[in-house]
Order: C-alpha cells, then structure tokens, then sequence
C-alpha cells in the first residue's frame, strides 16, 4: 500500500520497498504498457496476451493508479517470485526504464515447498480430506478450487459438478463460503448450493465435496493429486508448482487471465479450461469434462506433470542453502543493513 509510507521515508535513515504479489511477467506487461511500451520484447510473449477489458472494477483500477503514484518513495521492489521460474520477466523489470535504477529481490516462494505428510496412523490430526486421499494411487485425484473470491451461479455449479461426474476422475472439490454468497442478493444473506440430485450420492466413492475451509498446500502436497482445477491467481500458482502439480487454468478476474498465460503457453505446465475471451458464457459440462480427462489421463497431461515435478524440482534446490533464493535473501539483508 504505496500511500501509507509516504511520511515512513522521510525518517533519518529509514527506507520503504514495495511488495508486489503478483507474477513477474504480469507486473512487468502492466508497467510496459501503462508506459507505451518503451522498449521491444519477444513477439513469442505476447501473442496470447490477453487485453486487461474486465479485469479490474472501475474502483480497483482507480486504487492501482493511487499506489502506482507512491511508487517514487520505495527505494526497491521484492518480488514473490524465483529466477527458476520467471528469470526472464525478471531481467525485463530490472530494466533502466522500468526499473528507475532501483534494486530489486525475488525472495519467492513464500509457501513452504516441502510438507510433512503425516499418515493415517500419526497422532496429528488430519483434516478429512487428507485422510480420504491416503486411500488413493499416486496421481490419482484432481483438486477443484477457485479461491475466496470467486462466486459461481447456480447453473455453472450444476454444469461443473456433472462434468467431474462423467470424466470418472477422482477429485476433492472445495465449495467455499465465496460461492455460497450471493453479492447480488439485497439482504446479502447467504444462497444454499444445490448440487444435482444424488450427486454427491453418487460420486461418495470418487470425490467429496467439501463447503469450508481446506488446506489447499497440503492437499497439493498430497502423493495422490496429480492435478489443480484453479482460478489461477498467483498464491495458487505458486503452491502449485512448488508441489509439482499442474494446473487446469480457469482464470475469473484481475491477474489471473495473464497468470493463465504464463502457466499455459510459457511454462507449459497445464491447460486452458476457459478462455478470458468467453469470459461471459457458462463453462459446459463437456469442456469440464475435457480439461479434466485431458489433465489427468492423457500423454498431453503426463507431459505437464513432468514439467511441473521438474520445476518443483528446481524451486527446491532454490531455498537450499547455496539455492538462487537464499542468495537473493542475503543480498537484501545485505542491502538494508549497509552501512552509509
């Protein structure tokens, strides 16, 4: 929140850095575009981009350009990222036009990348999800969840419960309170989910649903999953991946139709549900279907998953020791603790 150090920096000896928790590569098009594009970049980039129409709400915009304007009192930029995963966008940023000479640290990820797996004989309480998945094969179990603020109709929550049903893949699907909250309802009293009759009936032996809070990293971390059905935004994507998990891009709003680029067509590890350009029209139970199969039992879907278990691979020996993030970490410690 650029604004609220604006009177921080005028302390004797005292700085302020900002914080971007967002991708790389879409910080760095946000801030290359807002600038007319002031240098060229790799056309190979840029041809999936999607356009920002419908991204941000008239009043998020108006907020972005508020912080932006502070931008001048940070005397660097952290970055929730790793030059295993986004080197390139973070060589772009630390460009003389974009960067205003400024410092600059990818000390991502912030999430653990190594989670103890308990067992179903450990006296640690696992959540019952966990404990569902222990009964399951390596890779077995796709992960359906699309954040805290994504609230799905009626009618689209029918469309994805029967395509999970019908690609007879096994799945642990999070049905948040974000979804059982109607924003449009005048009293904003919460809308009770109905899921096709006797669905959950039906799939009891292949999937559960679950309508609170799940443990998302571990649930990732979990041996069985071999897939993520996600909105995309950049937490998830970095759980994901730092998990070895690939994902099935379902991008709703803000970051997330840019982040779906970087992780479909960049990284390669994981496939496109729905286009930003049909944003507007209901995902069928056929495409659910699809993106599912194609995930999780395909060549196509195994290539992923290789993809993504070797960045997960190098994410570990980024926190290590002498890995790329701890060296990043020391170079900001450094920085901040120099002597002027």
């Amino acid at each position: 929140m650029g604004y609220v150090v604006q009177d921080f920096v005028y302390l004797p000896n005292a700085e302020a850095y900002a914080f971007h928790s967002v991708s790389a590569f879409t910080l760095f098009l946000f801030i290359w575009e807002n600038m007319g594009r002031p240098f060229d970049i790799d056309a190979n980039f840029l041809k999936d981009v999607p356009s920002l129409e419908d991204c941000f709400s008239p009043e998020f915009e108006k907020f972005i350009k508020l912080q932006h304007d502070y931008m001048k009192f940070n005397s660097g930029r952290i970055y929730n990222t790793c030059r295993v995963i986004e080197g390139p966008f973070l060589d772009l940023l630390s460009k003389e036009q974009i960067s205003n000479n400024k410092k600059q640290w990818a000390l991502g990820p912030f999430n653990p990348v190594l989670v103890q797996q308990y067992g179903t004989k450990s006296c640690h309480k696992q959540h019952e999800c966990l404990i569902w998945l222990d009964e399951h094969e390596p890779n077995s179990v796709v992960f359906v969840s699309f954040g805290t603020t994504t609230s799905f109709s009626d009618e689209q929550i029918k469309e994805i419960a029967i395509g999970l049903e019908r690609s007879e893949v096994k799945f642990v699907w999070v049905l948040r309170d974000a979804d059982k909250g109607n924003v449009f309802a005048k009293d904003h009293q919460s809308r009770k989910i109905e899921l096709p009759k006797g669905f959950e009936e039906r799939v009891k032996d292949k999937g559960i649903v679950l309508r609170d809070w799940a443990p998302q990293l571990e649930i990732l971390a979990h041996s069985s999953v071999g897939g993520f059905m996600s909105h995309c935004g950049w937490n998830s994507c970095m759980e994901s991946i730092s998990m070895g998990v690939p994902i099935a891009a379902w991008p709703m709003h803000s970051d997330q139709p840019r982040n779906t680029v970087l992780v479909t067509k960049i990284l390669k590890v994981g496939l496109v549900v729905k286009e930003w350009t049909r944003r507007h029209e209901v995902v069928t139970r056929g495409m659910v279907q699809a993106a599912v199969e194609k995930l999780m039992a395909s060549k196509e879907g195994e290539e992923m998953r290789n993809r993504a278990m070797d960045l997960s691979g190098a994410l570990k020996n980024s926190v290590a020791e002498s890995g790329i993030k701890n060296m990043e970490l020391d170079s900001f410690i450094s920085h901040i603790t120099r002597q002027t």
